[in-house]
């Protein structure tokens, strides 16, 4: 038996082979399609992850504004930001979001499913997010996949 087949390999940033991922959101729900994203930022979804390192694709995600929320988050849900001074708190709800910045509820969704620190932030700048259906990342020749395949 050859004594190196039972060597775990730990991949680094030399050894990372990464992709570009195109996933369209129209009709998905916001949890299960951010949840998954998350996955793929964070490279699960490949036989050599490595916790500690950026071993995920790059995904573009593309009608983010077509997303579905279940239940009654569309009207209830809200999103709260503060300055700091007093009697600074805002709110707004999913509906508003969705006129001002559609891109906005899907990056926050993946972003709380990220580790963080350091490394979450280094994963989240693989992301890109747009509302519509054009995308400037053409070059890249991103695959397209079915988030329904990805276990």
């Amino acid at each position: 038996m050859d004594k190196l087949s039972y060597k775990t390999i730990s991949a680094n940033k030399n050894t990372v082979v990464k992709e570009w991922i195109l996933i369209d959101a129209e009709d998905q729900v916001l949890g299960r399609l951010a949840s998954r994203v998350a996955m793929i930022l964070r490279g699960k979804h490949k036989p050599s992850y490595t916790p500690h390192v950026d071993c995920g694709d790059n995904v573009i995600i593309i009608n983010a504004e077509k997303i579905k929320l279940t239940g009654l988050k569309k009207d209830q849900k809200e999103y709260v930001r503060h300055s700091g001074y007093p009697g600074s708190q805002r709110f707004r709800t999913v509906n508003e979001m969705l006129v001002k910045d559609p891109t906005f509820i899907l990056n926050n969704a993946i972003k709380g499913m990220l580790p963080k620190n350091a490394l979450g932030r280094q994963l989240l700048r693989n992301l890109r997010i747009y509302a519509g259906t054009e995308h400037n990342h053409e070059a890249q020749e991103p695959k397209t996949i079915d988030l329904n395949t990805i276990k």
